[in-house]
């Protein structure tokens, strides 16, 4: 770990909704390539905390680095192309359109690719991934032709298909059975560790935060 990179970091972080307390001076220091789980009671910030890393949300004080680099300074369009180059979300929902296939739905974060060569390159990458996650017969069926771990696993390639460097997974495999949420896990981590992206997960359950290098705690609105 010694020759890795920051790639997150939280420097004395606060966030209010209205006169509702989240974060309180949270700082906190994530390693290129770590697989970190994010647990908590509901309602205790978890999801807030993914989307300041993410840049959806806006801290009311404090700076997050990215890379070394300041983000929270970036502007609202500059902050969106940020997003779309260096993070990949996956939520409980899979949020698939279901008028697109699967392969149509999971090009859809490289349709600001300018290039032919680009998109060439994209659905390649997008048909090894189906490949790699046992849905390439699925390819060209829409999403209500799929099962809900189906779903999910297209969703998780859609988040992988720009080569992010930064997953962030919040409860996205809520809605799958035990054995699934934790096979598809153990497939994100073996991509995780393949591109060294860095991967933060909110989860409730034990089993999966235990498949992380690390677990963080967030109660009393700080991060131990």
């Amino acid at each position: 770990m010694t020759n890795k990179k920051s790639k997150l970091k939280f420097e004395n972080i606060s966030k209010s909704f209205g006169n509702q307390l989240i974060l309180n001076d949270v700082s906190i220091e994530i390693i290129e390539g770590e697989t970190i789980a994010i647990v908590g009671p509901s309602g205790i910030g978890k999801t807030t905390f993914l989307n300041l890393a993410g840049t959806i949300d806006q801290p009311d004080s404090g700076n997050i680095f990215f890379n070394q680099e300041n983000i929270t300074s970036l502007s609202e369009k500059e902050r969106s192309i940020f997003r779309n180059k260096h993070i990949g979300f996956i939520f409980q929902l899979h949020y698939l359109l279901p008028q697109c296939t699967v392969l149509e739905n999971i090009l859809i974060p490289t349709i600001i690719n300018s290039s032919n060569s680009e998109k060439k390159e994209a659905e390649k990458r997008a048909i090894e991934l189906l490949y790699r996650l046992g849905m390439s017969e699925n390819r060209n069926k829409l999403p209500g032709q799929l099962s809900g771990g189906e779903c999910q696993r297209t969703a998780f390639i859609r988040a992988l298909i720009n080569q992010p460097e930064l997953i962030l997974a919040d409860e996205p495999t809520g809605s799958l059975d035990e054995e699934n949420a934790i096979h598809l896990i153990s497939e994100l981590i073996k991509l995780n560790k393949e591109l060294n992206t860095t991967l933060l997960l909110v989860t409730h359950s034990t089993k999966l935060a235990e498949q992380m290098d690390k677990i963080l705690y967030l109660k009393n609105h700080k991060i131990n």
